[in-house]
């Protein structure tokens, strides 16, 4: 990745990346394509940190932002520190995942907030995206805008988060912001322990099973090894990996699940 400022904007050049295929592949909730000029727009938050990115052939324009910015929010938060070109060529030893990654090949694996990241997979739960994004958006605007705290929502009730209209799950954020604020569930310490031992950790909130645990592990802690399984995901392991994946990947088994699910959900499926 190599980039230069230019009209108070940062250029960057990055061939392993597409920010539809980043931007609005389920693993994020906060970004929304706008009518542009470019290749395509999007505006959205990282935690309370606003920014319009957009897409032209070869480039990437991130709008009125400072390098220093770029550099300590939004460098980190689009993982162009990690070799994308590298993964891919070590993921495409596999017949299939060579097939995934030529088909998805911009895809990238976003470092989210554990926190907002927790709240919004508890929302995805038996969810499809533009509700999970209408709740999420909803729960923001309620905020003035910014995603609450642990501390904010622990104040709240089922009844109190009605208006989220987001049904059983609004039991579950409130259980999740209480333990998360009193310190019964401790999101950074999580984000470091063992793999399983932070599982049972995420697990302890009512509602956060396997699935939700994974998602907050790979997208909100940025543990790579962590894998979450979906319909699609067990379509994909039952019809080319009925012994399990390839060893050599699983240390990075959640970024070859990107590849994977974009491949079975939009090719294969289609």
């Amino acid at each position: 990745m190599d980039y230069y400022v230019k009209n108070n904007n940062i250029i960057v050049h990055e061939k392993d990346f597409d920010l539809d295929e980043t931007l609005d592949c389920g693993q994020a909730f906060r970004w929304k394509k706008i009518d542009s000029d470019y290749k395509c727009t999007y505006t959205g938050k990282f935690i309370n940190d606003e920014l319009t990115v957009s897409q032209t052939e070869d480039c990437f324009i991130f709008h009125n932002i400072s390098e220093k910015d770029f550099l300590d929010k939004w460098f980190e938060y689009f993982d162009f520190g990690t070799d994308y070109s590298e993964l891919k060529k070590i993921f495409s030893q596999d017949e299939t995942l060579a097939k995934a990654c030529k088909y998805a090949k911009g895809i990238r694996l976003l470092k989210q907030d554990s926190w907002e990241c927790l709240i919004s997979f508890i929302i995805s739960q038996n969810n499809n995206i533009p509700r999970i994004k209408g709740i999420i958006q909803r729960l923001c605007d309620n905020y003035g805008g910014n995603f609450p705290t642990a501390q904010a929502l622990s104040q709240e009730s089922p009844e109190s988060l009605a208006y989220l209209r987001s049904g059983f799950r609004a039991r579950y954020i409130c259980d999740a912001s209480q333990k998360v604020n009193s310190g019964e569930v401790n999101l950074t310490k999580i984000s470091s322990m063992p793999l399983e031992q932070a599982r049972t950790e995420l697990k302890k909130i009512t509602g956060v099973g396997d699935k939700v645990a994974e998602c907050v592990l790979l997208y909100g802690m940025h543990r790579t090894e962590a894998f979450p399984v979906d319909v699609w995901i067990k379509r994909v392991l039952a019809e080319y990996y009925p012994n399990g994946l390839p060893e050599y990947i699983s240390a990075d088994a959640g970024i070859a699940q990107q590849y994977l699910f974009h491949y079975m959900r939009t090719a294969v499926s289609a």
